[in-house]
């Protein structure tokens, strides 16, 4: 079992097409705050970032925002928090956000959420870090990402252990009983050998 102080969510600076989007990340935010639980994020105020920091923020739960100076200076760093971290460089940013949290949750986003998850995932491969990873398959979003997981497998560049890394479900709440419920895969290793079947 994982113990949950802190979650990191990873999420888009646009709202993207859907409602269904920005619903499930107050629900996300509703079911952290209901079990005590942090959030540490990208320290934005725009789009699905500044949702879950809103809500959470609402219902009186526990937010941590990191943010790099160049994107803070913008002025779309939340100005309503209280415990915001600016950093040099997205390096400094996605370092810390992984040090304050217990595990990862990657809801819709673009480039930059997809390059959050993937060093996560890629740590948790090389095992620099123990933490449950999650994407929160709103209305199918994640689907293609998965499928491209799935064959990765398959075609042996991605380990089946390494490919149970990544915890996907469409339920927020359920979402975190499976992060809380993850348990580390012993002696696993990146590399696939030339014999391997």
């Amino acid at each position: 079992m994982t113990a949950l102080r802190r979650v990191c969510v990873f999420s888009g600076s646009s709202f993207g097409a859907r409602e269904a989007y920005a619903e499930a990340t107050r629900a996300l935010a509703a079911a952290l705050v209901a079990r005590g639980i942090g959030l540490v994020y990208g320290g934005g105020s725009v789009g699905l970032m500044g949702v879950v920091a809103d809500a959470v923020l609402a219902a009186g739960g526990e937010v941590i925002g990191v943010i790099p100076r160049a994107l803070a200076t913008k002025e779309i760093a939340h100005q309503g928090l209280a415990d915001l971290r600016i950093v040099p460089s997205m390096r400094e940013r996605k370092a810390l956000m992984a040090e304050l949290a217990d595990g990862f949750v990657a809801l819709p986003g673009g480039f930059g959420t997809f390059d959050e998850l993937f060093e996560a995932i890629t740590w948790a491969q090389l095992g620099l870090h123990e933490k449950p990873i999650a994407v929160l398959d709103v209305a199918g979003y994640f689907a293609p990402f998965l499928m491209l997981l799935d064959h990765a497998t398959e075609e042996r560049f991605v380990r089946p252990e390494h490919r149970a890394l990544v915890i996907s479900d469409a339920d927020p709440a359920r979402i975190l009983d499976r992060l809380a419920a993850f348990r580390p895969v012993a002696g696993r290793t990146k590399w696939i050998g030339k014999d391997e079947t």
